[in-house]
């Protein structure tokens, strides 16, 4: 049984954020919350999960970036989490090759490259969780 369906969801959707560089988190963290999103924000998906695990919380959504400290990827740090967590995750890169953006649609995310356009991210963001099904 996955910790997804242990875990109580709260009302407002949950983002794990998880970003190696302190001013991206604050600035995705801000946008998102303006936005009506619950955010967990780190820089590894070791505390996103240590954290989860502490507040007995499922996330929603995983946004990560392509590049993260020690040579961590972005799409690794989100296979780890999707194990426990089976749900949706944006990869978000600035210098990654296409065929990384290939390597991550094979492996179901979506890929976003930096910068990422406010309007696309919260377009894409109520496509993959916000809006009712007609």
């Amino acid at each position: 049984m996955s910790m997804q369906s242990v875990y109580a969801r709260p009302s407002a959707k949950l983002v794990v954020v998880i970003d190696d560089d302190p001013l991206v988190l604050e600035a995705m963290e801000g946008l998102l919350r303006k936005w009506g999103y619950h955010v967990l924000a780190t820089a590894s998906d070791g505390a996103a999960l240590a954290k989860l695990t502490a507040r007995r919380q499922s996330p929603d959504l995983i946004v990560c970036d392509y590049h993260l400290s020690d040579g961590v990827k972005g799409i690794e740090a989100i296979e780890r989490l999707q194990k426990v967590f089976r749900v949706p995750a944006f990869l978000i890169s600035g210098d990654a090759a296409m065929a990384e953006s290939g390597r991550a649609s094979a492996r179901g995310l979506h890929f976003l490259r930096k910068p990422v356009d406010a309007k696309m991210l919260r377009a894409l963001l109520k496509q993959v969780l916000d809006e009712d099904p007609l």
